[in-house]
């Protein structure tokens, strides 16, 4: 079967950034399929491919993969008009893939959520099946975020929501909020499988605190990690509070490691600096295939998002599944799905939302008690071995594709 892919951030372990396309496809192709992945230009993406780097679109083969690139640069730090044009610029582009590529079926995963449009178009046209893999409820989580007020913006995207849903032949949930919430504004009985984000467990594993090469840390120091965004989502801010707090203690010896970038990096590192919070630390982006050997050598990780109840159970961030196969004891600053596993499998704290007095005291506990680190941290890898190992995942990934595109022939014929 030939997989048409639409990701619009595609990005492979040579670049920082979750690599669960590349993954999927891969397994894809070693399960004997042919995947053409259509992505956008972003950034350093590290994909090497055919053609000048200021055409319009550029092509190349990429461990297997077929990649088509549209040259439609994107960054965080872009205004959201200008983001939204460049979401329906790479969905119109694609729409055009969509209608002339041979394919057996066609999978386009969030975000933006105008990654269904080219779904939305050729399943009536083409007459193949689409698959719509959901990794964000939208526009739930804009909505609840306040980043999305005009009720006009909210219509469009709810009805291109409801529409995705419809059209699609089946679905793929990454989180249980997000199973429901496709559940609720889908047909009855529409085929939803939930897929979550797993863990590398070749590439992240424990490691030695004291290989840790991070520029300013020393070796006596707790080294408390978080990679990934820094945007609004995110809620770096707590982290923060939390450290001002440490500070007020004396306690120097707690270090704050961000790694990563986002629109409101340049604020955080600002803050910081303003107020004197020497305890916290900001580095660039790492790629995955070099920030798994950071990450297996700090002690604690952060697992930080602002505090929006949309984000409780509609969630699935790649950070959480790195630290757990790195055996790293998680602090997670919010209640939902991934607080309830770090409480029922001893795997770290969760402490309650805008609290850094209490965010404060689980840092100086896990900080104090190596041997209940080293406890939560082996719990952590053996969560990570037996419930999200990427292979797994993988594998019930490409046998859900097999089996959709399986019913599809069989209705057809």
């Amino acid at each position: 079967m030939h997989v048409l892919y639409f990701h619009q951030y595609f990005t492979t372990p040579n670049t920082a950034g979750g690599t669960r396309s590349y993954e999927m496809a891969r397994q894809l192709i070693e399960r004997g399929h042919k995947v053409t992945m259509v992505c956008a230009r972003h950034g350093k993406d590290g994909l090497v491919l055919a053609g000048n780097s200021d055409a319009s679109m550029r092509e190349g083969m990429v461990d297997g993969i077929r990649v088509i690139q549209f040259n439609l640069e994107y960054s965080n730090y872009m205004s959201l008009p200008k983001r939204a044009m460049i979401f329906l610029l790479f969905a119109l582009r694609s729409v055009g893939i969509a209608l002339r590529l041979d394919y057996d079926l066609l999978f386009a995963t969030t975000t933006p959520l105008t990654a269904g449009i080219p779904g939305i178009f050729a399943r009536p046209l083409r007459h193949k099946p689409f698959v719509f893999e959901v990794r964000d409820l939208w526009p739930e989580l804009p909505r609840a975020m306040g980043v999305v007020t005009n009720p006009l913006v909210l219509a469009g995207m709810s009805a291109l929501e409801w529409m995705s849903y419809r059209t699609a032949s089946a679905c793929i949930a990454l989180a249980p909020g997000i199973r429901d919430g496709i559940a609720r504004r889908s047909p009855a009985g529409r085929a939803i499988a939930m897929i979550p984000n797993g863990c590398d467990l070749d590439l992240f594993q424990p490691g030695s605190r004291k290989d840790l090469d991070l520029p300013g840390v020393q070796p006596g120091e707790c080294v408390a990690v978080f990679t990934g965004a820094h945007g609004i989502a995110n809620g770096l801010d707590a982290v923060l509070d939390a450290a001002r707090v440490l500070m007020g203690r004396g306690r120097r010896n707690i270090v704050l490691a961000f790694i990563g970038d986002g629109k409101l990096k340049p604020k955080l590192v600002a803050r910081a600096k303003a107020e004197g919070l020497e305890n916290c630390r900001f580095i660039d982006p790492i790629p995955k295939n070099r920030l798994n050997r950071v990450v297996s050598c700090c002690d604690i990780g952060l697992m930080i998002l602002d505090d929006v109840p949309a984000f409780y159970y509609g969630t699935s961030p790649n950070k959480f599944f790195d630290y757990i196969s790195s055996g790293l004891p998680v602090l997670n600053n919010y209640p939902g799905w991934l607080a309830d596993l770090i409480g029922e499998h001893r795997c770290g704290l969760a402490v309650p939302p805008r609290d850094p007095e209490a965010f404060a005291d689980a840092l100086c506990e896990l900080a104090d008690n190596p041997e209940r680190r080293r406890e939560y941290g082996r719990n952590a890898r053996q969560l990570a071995e037996k419930e999200f190992s990427r292979s797994r995942l993988a594998g019930e990934f490409v046998d859900w594709l097999e089996e959709v595109h399986r019913k599809w022939q069989n209705k057809a014929a």
